[in-house]
């Protein structure tokens, strides 16, 4: 059990992201919740990894799945009570395991009490926690889009203002160069770390200085001024674990919001991996194949830019993402080896390893019919590409790809009823392959995802190399296979992945005869599809 007392902790943690909709219900509304959570501590606790990163459960009226919190301090009924959220922590900690409460520092619902006061009149103390701007309502401030779809500007008529909404019109942003507000949210951090919270991520962080009327809202210019003095006013515990999301980072920001002295964050999430298969300038909906030498020089930056300047987490799903086996894998013939090869490539790098839950047992995208997609990106995108006369094959092969809904459908957790998700009738409907897909034929199969992720966690607390080590690709330009050297004084560590459903020839370095984990039986001469190997020496 790692030593949480200790700064820097987290370099040798495995998060589990839970999105608690989705995970498992209790008490038979269809609706994932806080006691349902508890029930499935000992899973994790199988898996061995040492915290929870929970999306939010705070008061919501659910516009965009939780991140309009219209109550920072309350939880929302359909998740459970205080109480329950009390007991989980609790246990969750007697188990060794933190728990990281997802939080909306950008922007509140529309129905928090701050907004309906800001709403009344200019001259109200709440108005200026929000963005607004003059207007006459025809013509808004700018043309500046929302991420959901539609102008990023709301008009109020009775104030005869516009505010400003970077993603839904009932997701106001906040206005962080007030600082009666910026004190209002470090005295909610403080609430939470009483609690027993032990760490936050923080959602769409590098977004919070945005200057809108100049078009910018990522990377603003008193962003690390805010980052700085939140970390100084909220995050003073020693062992207080905190990633920023930031869309926007690339490795020079990403050394600032990381830096070793503790000024801003914990660790950064950066997307320039994510976006590798979509068209340059265009969406995340525009598909195209990736190139397995873009991504080795992507990480390679990373993995390099970062190694003593700064810290990375590592990741490829989250309810944002479609599923990594579905996207970068196999989700049919080869599910099972390409879901542990994928596992392999990202859990041998320099970083914190986050793992989605469903990710341990190989969960797939989900394909539905329109109507029953909930995610209001997925449907805001269909709308306007349809109203755009995009064919409409190719929108729906957009949507099957890149919904957010894929990350969403429940938990499988055994071949029952509904997965084993709930009683009743769950709140989105569960993935037909759980069947065959879920954690209890996965904890009876010693050869399974879930054992082999088991693997990969181990392997990290137990040699140091994976937190410290150098990292070198080797044959950066092959086009099939990614490898890749890990280097410390005292151990070597290499880690070969085939990216593809062919068998490759690969000629492993000399000196690495002791191979430690593979996903398949045997070592052969070449590389068969999807197969993973990590060698020390």
């Amino acid at each position: 059990m790692l030593d949480k007392s200790k700064s820097g902790w987290w370099k040798s943690a495995v998060f589990y992201q839970i999105y608690p909709k989705s995970f498992q219900d209790s008490n038979g509304d269809g609706i994932g919740d806080l006691p349902g959570i508890l029930s499935r501590l000992d899973y994790l606790v199988k898996l061995g990894i040492d915290g929870i990163w929970l999306s939010p459960v705070c008061q919501s009226p659910q516009a965009d799945n939780g991140y309009d919190i219209s109550d920072y301090r309350g939880i929302s009924p359909m998740f459970g009570t205080m109480e329950d959220m009390e007991i989980l922590i609790r246990e969750a900690k007697k188990r060794g395991i933190s728990i990281i409460l997802d939080l909306v520092l950008n922007h509140t619902s529309e129905e928090h009490f701050w907004f309906q006061e800001a709403k009344k009149s200019r001259d109200n103390p709440y108005h200026d926690y929000y963005v607004w701007v003059d207007g006459d309502g025809v013509t808004p401030p700018n043309d500046m889009r929302a991420c959901f779809g539609g102008s990023a500007w709301t008009y109020v008529p009775e104030l005869g203002q516009y505010y400003f909404h970077q993603f839904a019109v009932q997701q106001p942003d906040l206005n962080w160069e007030n600082p009666v507000l910026r004190r209002e949210l470090y005295s909610m951090i403080r609430f939470w770390v009483e609690k027993g919270i032990e760490g936050f991520r923080l959602d769409v962080i590098d977004q919070i200085a945005k200057v809108p009327m100049d078009k910018i809202t990522a990377n603003g210019p008193r962003l690390h001024d805010f980052l700085q003095e939140l970390s100084r006013e909220a995050f003073c515990e020693e062992g207080l674990v905190t990633v920023g999301e930031a869309w926007g980072a690339d490795v020079e920001r990403a050394t600032l919001y990381s830096a070793p002295d503790g000024s801003e964050l914990s660790m950064v999430f950066q997307f320039q991996h994510i976006g590798l298969d979509q068209q340059t300038g265009g969406e995340k909906w525009d598909l195209k194949p990736l190139y397995l030498p873009d991504l080795k020089h992507c990480m390679e930056g990373w993995q390099q830019g970062l190694n003593g300047t700064g810290w990375n987490s590592l990741f490829m799903n989250n309810h944002d993402l479609p599923r990594i086996v579905s996207r970068w894998g196999n989700d049919g013939v080869y599910r099972v080896e390409s879901a542990k090869m994928l596992g392999t490539f990202l859990h041998g790098m320099q970083g914190t390893p986050y793992i989605y839950q469903g990710e341990e047992i190989g969960m797939t995208n989900i394909r539905l019919p329109m109507e029953e997609y909930e995610d209001i990106e997925t449907r805001n995108l269909y709308a306007e590409r349809k109203a755009a006369g995009f064919p409409e094959e190719e929108i729906r092969n957009s949507i099957y790809a890149r919904s957010r809904d894929n990350a969403r459908t429940p938990m499988q957790w055994n071949d029952k009823e509904n997965a084993g998700f709930t009683t009743g009738s769950p709140w989105f409907r569960v993935n037909p392959n759980y069947k065959e897909i879920n954690a209890e034929k996965a904890l009876n199969d010693q050869n399974s995802i879930f054992y082999y992720y088991q693997k990969l966690i181990s392997l990290r607390k137990n040699h140091r190399v994976f937190r410290d080590g150098s990292f070198t690709l080797v044959d950066a330009e092959n086009e099939k296979v990614f490898a890749y050297l890990r280097e410390t004084d005292e151990e070597a560590l290499l880690v070969v992945c085939n990216f593809t459903g062919e068998e490759v020839p690969f000629a492993i370095p000399d000196g690495f005869a002791d191979c430690i984990l593979q996903n398949y039986p045997d070592l052969t001469e070449t590389l068969r599809p999807y197969e993973a190997r990590m060698y020390l020496r």
